[in-house]
């Protein structure tokens, strides 16, 4: 797992052992942040389910101004911010939003991008999109880019949010959303 682009280009992150992570792959990664273009330069980015923090990490690498993380098991996401020195530039949370409504530490911010990679199969993202306070985080250009099992289907109606792309990756689909 490593920076695909940016300041911190080819730098190798630290990984979680065994089979309890499912990392983005590079070539995903890489296709999400060619979409994504330009509107990753300063950026406030939330990243949900982050486990190791690529995808916040790699907005940062590309320009983002901040990025805001969120996992129940955070070691290895404070330990990429350091081995990438953008530790100033982000927060890190540590809680399982599935369990619990959204952290108070959010509380007056709004983001223009936001990961969703939560574990595949469980409906962790139509979960997530469907907390009432929600779309209140997202500022009114905000982008949601949601991975998510081939064998998931997003195709269903969510409250203040539009899907407006979906791409396929070997078995990985990832859907682009914005709100409405």
């Amino acid at each position: 797992m490593r920076i695909i682009s940016g300041s911190c280009k080819g730098r190798k992150l630290a990984g979680i052992q065994g089979n309890r992570i499912r990392p983005t792959s590079d070539r995903t990664k890489e296709a999400i942040f060619n979409i994504l273009g330009q509107k990753v330069k300063n950026a406030r980015v939330l990243d949900l389910f982050a486990g190791t923090g690529a995808l916040g990490i790699e907005a940062l690498s590309r320009g983002a101004y901040h990025t805001t993380f969120i996992d129940s098991s955070c070691g290895i996401i404070h330990q990429n911010l350091k081995l990438c020195r953008f530790e100033k530039k982000a927060m890190v949370i540590c809680c399982d939003i599935i369990k619990t409504i959204f952290p108070e530490d959010l509380k007056g911010q709004s983001f223009d991008l936001v990961f969703i990679d939560p574990p595949y199969g469980k409906g962790y993202i139509e979960h997530t999109l469907q907390q009432e306070s929600f779309t209140g985080y997202l500022d009114k250009d905000c982008i949601i880019i949601a991975e998510q099992s081939c064998k998931e289907n997003l195709q269903m109606q969510l409250p203040g949010l539009d899907i407006y792309r979906q791409k396929k990756y070997s078995k990985t689909i990832i859907s682009f959303m914005n709100k409405i």
